[in-house]
């Protein structure tokens, strides 16, 4: 997975996720850009491969820059199609994500072989971007809290629904209820359906968020930062008291930093 040629080194990460990709651009440690598309079971690798060729495109990007892909995925039945466009696409074997590589954390989950592949470069990205020790709260399908120690320790964390779980089973569990869409109502006392729901989802998984590292906080050893991440981060850490800073790019950055750690392995 090393750079021959001369070319330049382009990393084109991938952070396949239950519901939606995230898809990241790197020239050595700089995102160039970053594009979001829904995770789709049922498309080729022929269709995935000339998706990101036309998004490379309207950048004006030469997908043959591409010198390396590394992928997060904690959707397997996806993997195979991206694994195999990145060798006929970009010419080259995807590294994946998985607690085999060289991390630079101690993980202590067991086994470890059950620590999400997105918790796995959360964890990285924290201990190489913020001072332990270190919570990270994931907003996306699931809600994952992963904590790491001072000394680098992947300690493990929670698990919980995330909001779009929430709110389809809501919808679905309860025949009267619309579907509505993730927006701040103004005020937790919502004075319609739709109000009350939003208010209920927000305010409510706000909470679930402090409770819970409320009570991390209290089974560490330090004062751990809080770093909140994931496609919902922005819509729900604002309405936290325990988030310190919202870093969008934590996930992507730490599957960069884990290609570079094992590209020569």
């Amino acid at each position: 997975m090393s750079t021959t040629g001369g070319r330049r080194p382009v990393l084109l990460a991938l952070d396949i996720g239950n519901t939606n990709t995230t898809i990241g651009l790197y020239e050595g440690d700089r995102l160039r850009c970053s594009w979001r598309i829904q995770s789709d079971r049922e498309k080729t690798a022929d269709e995935y491969g000339i998706l990101l060729c036309q998004l490379l495109s309207h950048k004006k990007l030469d997908p043959k820059d591409v010198t390396g892909v590394a992928v997060a995925c904690v959707l397997p039945p996806v993997l195979p199609a991206f694994l195999r466009m990145a060798e006929s696409y970009f010419g080259t074997k995807a590294m994946v994500v998985t607690y085999e590589l060289d991390t630079g954390l101690a993980i202590r989950y067991q086994p470890p072989r059950d620590v999400g592949a997105d918790r796995i470069a959360n964890a990285v990205a924290a201990k190489e971007k913020y001072p332990l020790p270190a919570v990270v709260v994931d907003l996306g399908t699931a809600t994952t809290f992963d904590c790491i120690s001072k000394d680098g320790e992947y300690l493990g964390g929670a698990i919980c629904p995330g909001v779009g779980i929430s709110l389809e089973a809501l919808f679905a569990r309860a025949s009267k209820l619309p579907r509505v869409s993730l927006e701040d109502p103004g005020s937790v006392i919502g004075t319609n359906t739709v109000q009350s729901i939003q208010a209920g989802i927000l305010y409510g998984t706000a909470g679930e968020v402090d409770f819970i590292v409320q009570a991390i906080k209290k089974e560490m050893e330090g004062d751990p930062i809080v770093i909140a991440t994931g496609g919902l981060s922005r819509a729900i850490a604002g309405r936290c008291t325990t988030i310190d800073v919202i870093d969008d790019l934590l996930t992507l950055d730490g599957i960069r930093i884990l290609y570079e750690r094992n590209k020569d392995r």
